[in-house]
């Protein structure tokens, strides 16, 4: 009985141990606010092993007000080296997290990671995320 104690307490440590980093990313996401599921992108406060990247990798998000109209505009300052190292596509959510729209691009013909999106009467916090084909998924917030 005392083996089987020892196995089960074993598992129970091992899987707390797994969860301690997600706990962590949970500290982080009600710090900055953010929902759940927020804590899958890297974020300027939680760029784990990619902090050296926020710069070239965190979304800037524009808006634009004209009437219930409102002109997003969302620039990752990354370098489009061809297929081998780009930003994949920029992707809207609303405050939920739930997908508004996206933007794909190509590296053979795009040369900035730029793209723009018309939403109208949108109100509350807007995030882009921002996504590269070798450091993740990036993700920033501005309120509409």
């Amino acid at each position: 009985m005392q083996r089987r104690q020892f196995i089960h307490l074993s598992l129970a440590g091992a899987g707390a141990a797994m969860a301690s980093p997600a706990l962590v990313s949970a500290e982080n996401r009600n710090a900055a606010k953010l929902p759940a599921g927020a804590d899958l992108y890297y974020t300027k406060e939680s760029a784990g092993r990619w902090a050296a990247k926020i710069n070239s990798h965190l979304p800037f998000i524009e808006i634009e007000k004209n009437g219930a109209e409102i002109k997003v505009k969302v620039s990752t300052a990354h370098e489009m080296k061809a297929y081998e190292h780009y930003i994949v596509k920029h992707v809207l959510l609303d405050q939920n997290l739930k997908f508004i729209d996206e933007h794909l691009f190509d590296p053979s013909k795009d040369s900035l990671a730029s793209s723009s999106f018309t939403l109208k009467n949108y109100s509350g916090v807007l995030y882009a995320v921002s996504m590269c084909n070798k450091h993740d998924v990036w993700l920033e917030s501005i309120e509409v």
